[in-house]
This record gives C-alpha cells, sequence and structure tokens, in this order.
C-alpha cells in the first residue's frame, strides 16, 4: 500500500491480490477483491501463504472468486 501512494499519492479505491502480502492494500481500498487459487487444472493451486488472507476475507468483507468455480463462467472456453 505504501508503494502504491507513494507513486500515485492515492489510496486505491480498487485492490486485488492472492496471499497474505496483500492484505494492507486490501484493507485500504474501497472495492477489496480476493483471488482464490483453488484450480490446479487451470494454475497450480496453493493456500501457502495465503492462510491469513483468506482466513479473514468474509469478515473484512473481501470478494473472492475462486478460480475453480467463478472462472468457469468467465471464461467459458479452456484457458490454456
Amino acid at each position: 500500500m505504501e508503494q502504491i501512494f507513494a507513486r500515485t499519492g492515492r489510496i486505491p479505491i480498487f485492490a486485488a491480490g492472492n496471499d497474505d502480502v496483500d492484505i494492507e492494500m486490501l484493507d485500504s481500498a474501497k472495492f477489496k477483491l480476493l483471488i482464490k487459487h483453488d484450480d490446479e487444472e487451470r494454475e497450480y493451486a496453493y493456500k501457502e501463504k495465503a492462510e491469513k488472507v483468506l482466513a479473514d476475507a468474509k469478515d473484512k468483507n473481501y470478494t473472492i472468486v475462486s478460480m475453480k468455480t467463478h472462472w468457469k463462467e468467465m471464461f467459458k472456453t479452456r484457458m490454456i
């Protein structure tokens, strides 16, 4: 978050992240999008280094997008 503010002089309105290092950035934004890497077929699935952000996501009002569930709706064709 500090890097975003230093570069733009603004706090982000929208932030997207996928692991624990993104918590500060997500917390500072008005709209928070968390990508949950849970589809080992499209990209490797992982929870390592994302345990805290996943555990706190609902309490912190993050919008959670599951690669396994939601990306099937967004990308109707098979991703390579």
